[in-house]
């Protein structure tokens, strides 16, 4: 797989799964728009992330029986005209039930990382996976940046979601011309190959470990977004969606940690770096609970910390349950981020719960909470369950 490919994979990743973390920043904006609190703003993360993992476990799979090229162009076009509606979405219930419809179509991205996976030299496979989990961090990062810039300039949230459209309709354009035409082996048919997930889930416990890791760190990283607007946006700081957005640059570290993880990865160290990547989640936590999170510098340290521990688990968990079966890659894809994606749903749903109930601290106790989980899982099962070789 050549670096352009790998590059041209990246970006394509980052574009799409973009489209489910515009709304982050632009809570309170939409919030005040249409007169509702924070805890029916911040459903619409919770929504946007449930109907991803809807999306996971019934789109993802096909890419083991369709035509990769044509599937993934036709998401992209689909979301292009998704994103137009809510554009114009005249009230929250609206753009909640349009969220929940993107959601499902916007699950490119996972199909774009396990298509470079096979794509990639065994060798180079860890490597591959974490430049185009780089891409994917970064289209997080610029969601939440660029979606509060742009709402800032416009005067408006409404221009998010246009300039999205636009986006994903020349990224359709774009790989339906350039994707590589690589034919599938598998012929089952659609009841059989959801069925064969199932199956797959229960002889790999990898697999099925590497799913509660995911499930239970991306629930906390969720849960940490789904509030940090109206945190922010309160007291101490007054900050406006441009502002907010800009602090999600503080997480560029994690696509730093995707690229160095994949390479540790590759050399057999897999186990370990994840148990420290655990480690620096729970620390994370501890940071940002600090001085009930008015205390902006262990705030800051503590997005840092959670950025790169969260995105290194990811590229760690996805390189080892890529080596289990290479004719299964979208359907084992959609196992372990179907779990993923339904973390974040109950990460955000307890975290905008917690808020609404007890503050930051209750944030920050959810989040602990889920990480030292994570983290006595892998120090009780996590030596015992061995990635295979190869």
């Amino acid at each position: 797989m050549s670096a352009g490919m790998v590059r041209l994979f990246a970006v394509a990743a980052g574009l799409a799964v973009a489209n489910i973390y515009y709304a982050q920043p632009l809570l309170t904006a939409i919030a005040a728009e249409f007169g509702v609190g924070s805890g029916t703003a911040s459903a619409l993360v919770t929504v946007t992330t449930a109907g991803y993992a809807v999306g996971l476990g019934l789109v993802v799979p096909l890419a083991d029986i369709l035509d990769r090229r044509r599937l993934v162009a036709a998401m992209l076009a689909a979301v292009a005209l998704i994103q137009a509606a809510a554009a114009v979405a005249p009230s929250m219930g609206l753009l909640t039930a349009v969220s929940a419809v993107l959601a499902p179509c916007a699950v490119v991205a996972p199909i774009m990382v396990a298509f470079a996976a096979t794509l990639a030299e065994p060798a180079r496979r860890g490597q591959v996976t974490g430049s185009v989990m780089s891409g994917v961090l970064v289209g997080v990062l610029l969601a939440r940046t660029g979606g509060g810039l742009v709402a800032d300039l416009a005067g408006s949230w409404r221009a998010v979601y246009a300039v999205a459209a636009v986006l994903m309709a020349v990224l359709a354009a774009v790989l339906w011309r350039v994707l590589p035409d690589v034919r599938v082996a598998d012929r089952l048919g659609y009841g059989a190959l959801l069925r064969s997930v199932v199956t797959i889930v229960r002889e790999e416990p990898v697999l099925r470990l590497r799913c509660a890791y995911g499930f239970l760190s991306f629930a906390g990283f969720s849960a940490f977004w789904a509030t940090t607007a109206f945190l922010l946006a309160g007291e101490p700081y007054h900050f406006g969606p441009g502002v907010i957005g800009a602090f999600g640059l503080l997480g560029a570290v994690g696509a730093v940690a995707a690229r160095v993880t994949g390479r540790f990865v590759d050399r057999g160290r897999g186990d370990v770096v994840t148990g420290a990547l655990l480690g620096a989640v729970l620390l994370s936590w501890g940071l940002m609970a600090l001085g009930g999170g008015r205390w902006i510098v262990p705030l800051v340290l503590g997005v840092v910390a959670l950025d790169l521990g969260v995105q290194g688990v990811q590229v760690a968990n996805l390189t080892a349950v890529y080596q289990l079966r290479p004719e299964a890659r979208s359907r084992i894809t959609m196992a372990y981020t179907g779990t993923y994606f339904l973390g974040g749903a109950v990460g955000a749903g307890a975290s905008g719960a917690a808020y609404a109930a007890a503050g930051w601290l209750a944030v920050c106790g959810v989040g602990g909470l889920l990480a030292t989980a994570a983290l006595v899982l892998w120090a009780v099962r996590g030596r015992s369950v061995r990635v295979p070789p190869g």
